[in-house]
């Protein structure tokens, strides 16, 4: 293991990060907020470290092997969750560093969990910051860094991949193209919502807030009322619009603009048909209750749906209140999210439908058993490789659920609380269910061991499970 080429790209991305820092420390010093300072110091002595790694290996002919690369993204989105730590544990929010660690991984991870109240009062650095780490997380922190470090481009596939589970890494040849269309729809996707934003009555900050953390699905507001801060319908159709948008492949999106034939038509139709469904019956279960307007009900149904099932988190109001069988069909889509090649979280859309193939294939097999029938995905056939990764990934997905949920039920949550704690870390949602970590609550009261096993949970979720478990198998650190 050449420790060295991992040391130097992650001291080119310490660079890269505080620089970013500059940005919420120019928004506190015009707002003469003295947490300018905070900022400011921290992207010093990062950007110090990043640059002594980066003179101390650079130019040496160090190259990310396969071993490396597992390494490297793994230390990568550390690093980063450390050092987007240090500004809020050096605020003047008088955070432990372990809240502070907490909020930085959840926003990178764009899980969008916090433990913050009082958003509404709270300095313009600190809520630049925390959305600009889940508009940064949102893309990736390997993706930022395969273009503006050049030194990463050598494998740039490859650590995509890892990074993102996205297996079509290369569907132009090189990887730069690739990068440079992402970026650019990724910018695009959030220039447009900011604009549409205003235009429906948000302020500059708000808009520029709520787009970088729509477009990531990372669900962080300026508000503790989340997006109930804001009236009328049609800023939660545009919200809407936007994260679903950003929770279908991102290579589809790229390949719909040039006018290209894509191949997640099928993901995205089962997206969108499970959207439907679970809206509709929410809307028709609460217009049996409430005699609001049914547009509003509507508008309310389909806003907290997208905003689940796409891992954001946003919430306009308890929708806990609205009954157990509506709090159940909440928790069933934080299983579900988005689709693969997206900034969503979540088992994913794709996993999802390719195992219900597999599972029709079996029991046609037992009803058949002399005939060949093989697992279908869009009417076309599934190699058992694909299948075995599809399982593999199921079975390490719940295993990690159930473990985690254990070990919570362990420090004292209670069965409600530890299963959606430990699921919504897991799928990067955001909220929970129950009284403590549900959409009007926070993650503050949690035991400070629970909070950082959640952000471990968290980042595994973020890497798709098995890039993070990797580093626990004893065969990765033996020398070849």
């Amino acid at each position: 293991m050449d420790y060295r080429a991992v040391a130097l790209p992650i001291g080119r991305l310490l660079i890269l990060i505080s620089a970013f820092m500059i940005l919420p420390a120019s928004a506190d010093l015009l707002a003469n907020n003295p947490d300018w300072k905070a900022f400011l110091i921290s992207a010093v002595i990062i950007g110090c470290f990043g640059s002594l790694a980066t003179a101390a290996w650079n130019g040496s002919g160090l190259a990310l092997r396969r071993r490396e690369t597992f390494l490297f993204v793994n230390m990568a989105w550390i690093a980063f969750c450390t050092a987007g730590a240090i500004p809020l544990y050096t605020s003047g929010l008088n955070l432990s560093f372990t809240d502070a660690f907490f909020e930085s991984v959840s926003g990178l991870t764009t899980t969008g969990s916090t433990i913050l109240t009082h958003l509404d009062t709270m300095p313009p650095g600190i809520l630049l910051w925390r959305s600009l780490l889940q508009w940064i997380g949102g893309i990736g922190i390997v993706v930022v860094g395969i273009w503006l470090l050049p030194g990463l481009r050598v494998g740039g596939s490859q650590l995509f991949a890892i990074e993102s589970s996205e297996n079509t890494a290369k569907p132009y040849g090189r990887i730069e193209p690739f990068m440079r269309r992402l970026l650019t729809l990724y910018a695009t996707l959030t220039v447009t919502c900011i604009l549409l934003y205003i235009a429906c009555g948000m302020n500059l900050f708000q808009a520029i807030n709520h787009a970088m953390t729509t477009v990531s699905t990372g669900g962080y507001s300026t508000s503790d009322s989340s997006f109930g801060q804001f009236s009328g319908n049609a800023v939660y159709w545009v919200s809407i619009v936007f994260m679903l948008g950003s929770s279908v492949p991102f290579l589809f999106l790229i390949r719909m603009i040039e006018g290209r034939e894509g191949n997640d038509t099928y993901q995205v139709f089962w997206l969108l048909g499970i959207v439907a469904a679970a809206s509709l019956v929410i809307f028709l279960s609460q217009r049996w209750v409430q005699h609001d307007n049914p547009m509003h009900l509507l508008t309310m149904a389909v806003f907290h749906v997208v905003s689940v099932i796409t891992t954001t988190g946003y919430a306009a109001t308890d929708y806990l209140l609205w009954g157990p069988f509506v709090i159940c069909i909440f928790f069933l889509l934080t299983f579900i999210g988005g689709c693969s090649g997206s900034t969503s979280g979540g088992f994913k859309i794709f996993r999802i439908v390719l195992l219900l193939g597999f599972i029709l294939a079996l029991l046609r097999r037992m009803v058949f058993p002399h005939r060949v029938l093989t697992p279908r995905y869009a009417n076309k056939p599934i190699s058992p490789s694909v299948v075995e990764g599809v399982l593999v990934f199921g079975i390490l997905y719940a295993g990690t659920f159930a473990v985690f949920a254990v070990i919570y039920g362990f420090f004292g949550l209670n069965l409600e609380t530890a299963l959606s704690a430990s699921i919504t870390a897991l799928a990067n949602v955001g909220p929970g269910v129950g009284d403590i970590i549900g959409p009007s609550g926070t993650f503050k009261p949690l035991p400070d061991p629970v909070k950082w096993l959640l952000s471990m949970q968290m980042i595994l979720g973020r890497l798709e499970i098995i890039a993070g478990l990797i580093l626990f198998s004893p065969d990765f650190w033996l020398d070849e």
